[in-house]
């Protein structure tokens, strides 16, 4: 047996541990400790260096743009998966469609009757000024009355094992050609592992994302053409666009690559124009049409919003839909789900303080030490201040900016996210992950694959765990 691979794993805790309770392996790693116990330094050496081998030769990147230059780097991959027993996904799934179904209700109110504003659940204040509001929207009608096709919902565990949702990435939400490549390496790196653990299987993601897409579409063609709009070589998320277009074996275009005619979207092909049902788009929204947006944008195409309202074309996500994942919005989630869906929240948000209000902003400033503090359309884990890591000088600068623009910051208290088990320099050390589901949403419904991106903070100590700042990612299993 390895003594060493178990041997002085330091779990603390004040720290919930996904694969130890104290010193006793939890029930859902046990299988998977039994496999890897015997094998050597050198052997679990070898898986890691193997998966870092085919993580480079296969391309599996991202680029890093927050030192000014754009530097195209490996994705971190650990070797370890996290496992998560099937009643605790059940819980994760269950609150997930729930949370979607409020979510899309109220993008469709919000852009229409507006009830929850009138009803004075949600102040009209707070929608008006948020960034992501787009007035081009309203009374809109979408195809099938969903918004929200794509979506990645961020959860934490805290201290006591229970899961929180972090935040709703409603618009272009990345990260499952990671989840699904992680998937592929542990196959490759521990092959008879997940027949044997029973793990249930993430593949049937690009199938199920393209079948949604091509009901979208509003076309008498038994085949409508659906295409994945990229903003091209230059955008951090290009691996994973390649990877979605040729799993769903669909075009991966560019704007040049489609021109809009008498409100009708077309691709050019070296046959002539072919007409386009479905855009998959990852074109921010106010890149998207130079005609309505931003006019000096070359990544849209001209015409495309007039074919969208025409109902011409399926444009997925919907437009506007940052107005439902802005932070300050967050708070309102549970209270949406109850006027919505006259339902209690399965999974709790994280206590949030909108530093708009004068209260808010006073507690905070006091308790600064004890609070994350965000800006309220920032990702990626930019913007952001973790006040027991913070300097004086940085709490100071965030409190003026604060108090030049509160709309734009929220407070929430610093959770103890859970750690699980990396392998990191030939032993098992533990490091804060997260959880990132991807959810699909399609005229039959919400489909939720059992798994997503597990997130890691690859940095000791570290609560960050994006890949723009350090952060890796591990295969996660759901067990059946």
């Amino acid at each position: 047996m390895n003594e060493n691979l178990l041997k002085g794993y330091s779990n603390n805790n004040q720290i919930w541990d996904e694969m130890f309770d104290s010193a006793d392996i939890r029930p859902a790693y046990e299988n998977f400790v039994s496999a890897i116990e015997d094998l050597s330094t050198e052997q679990m050496n070898h898986k890691d260096d193997l998966a870092k081998k085919l993580f480079m030769s296969q391309g599996i990147t991202f680029t890093v743009y927050s030192s000014g230059e754009g530097i195209e780097k490996i994705f971190p991959f650990d070797i370890i998966p996290r496992i998560i027993k099937a009643d605790e996904w059940n819980q994760i799934e269950s609150g997930i469609k729930q949370r979607l179904k409020a979510l899309n209700i109220f993008l469709k109110d919000i852009y229409h009757q507006q009830f929850i504003i009138k009803d004075g659940i949600i102040p009209g204040k707070l929608i008006y000024s948020c960034p992501n509001f787009l007035r081009e929207m309203v009374n809109v009608d979408v195809p099938f009355d969903i918004y929200t096709h794509i979506a990645g919902i961020d959860l934490i565990r805290d201290d006591k094992g229970e899961f929180y949702v972090l935040e709703d990435n409603l618009r272009t939400p990345s990260g499952v050609s990671y989840m699904l490549e992680n998937r592929g390496m542990t196959y490759r790196i521990f092959p008879d592992l997940l027949p044997r653990n029973n793990v249930r299987r993430v593949k049937d993601y690009p199938d199920l994302l393209l079948k949604n897409l091509m009901m979208l579409a509003n076309s008498k063609s038994s085949f409508p053409t659906v295409v994945l709009l990229s903003p091209g070589i230059y955008n951090s998320a290009y691996f994973e666009h390649t990877s979605l277009a040729r799993l769903m074996g669909i075009e991966l275009v560019e704007g040049s690559d489609l021109v809009v005619d008498n409100h009708i979207v077309y691709m050019k092909t070296t046959k002539g124009l072919k007409q386009v049902d479905v855009i998959y788009r990852r074109v921010d929204d106010e890149f998207l049409d130079p005609l309505v947006f931003r006019s000096d944008s070359i990544l849209g195409v001209s015409g495309i919003y007039s074919a969208y309202r025409k109902g011409n074309i399926a444009i997925v996500n919907a437009m506007g839909n940052g107005v439902a994942d802005d932070k300050a919005v967050y708070a309102y989630v549970p209270d949406m789900i109850k006027y919505y869906l006259n339902e209690d929240p399965i999974l709790k948000n994280v206590p949030t303080y909108q530093l708009a209000v004068p209260e808010n902003r006073k507690m905070v400033f006091e308790k600064m030490n004890e609070m994350v503090i965000k800006r309220t359309n920032e990702s990626g884990g930019y913007g952001m201040l973790i006040g027991n890591a913070a300097t004086e000088e940085q709490m100071d600068a965030f409190k003026i900016a604060i108090e030049a623009d509160p709309r734009n910051f929220i407070a929430q208290p610093i959770i103890s996210l859970s750690s699980a088990p990396c392998y990191i320099n030939g032993r098992l050390q533990p490091r804060r992950v997260d959880l990132r589901p991807f959810a699909l949403y399609g005229p039959n419904g919400i489909d939720i694959v059992p798994g997503g991106l597990t997130r890691v903070a690859l940095r000791e100590g570290s609560l960050v765990v994006n890949s723009s700042q350090g952060g890796g990612s591990k295969d996660t299993w759901v067990l059946g």
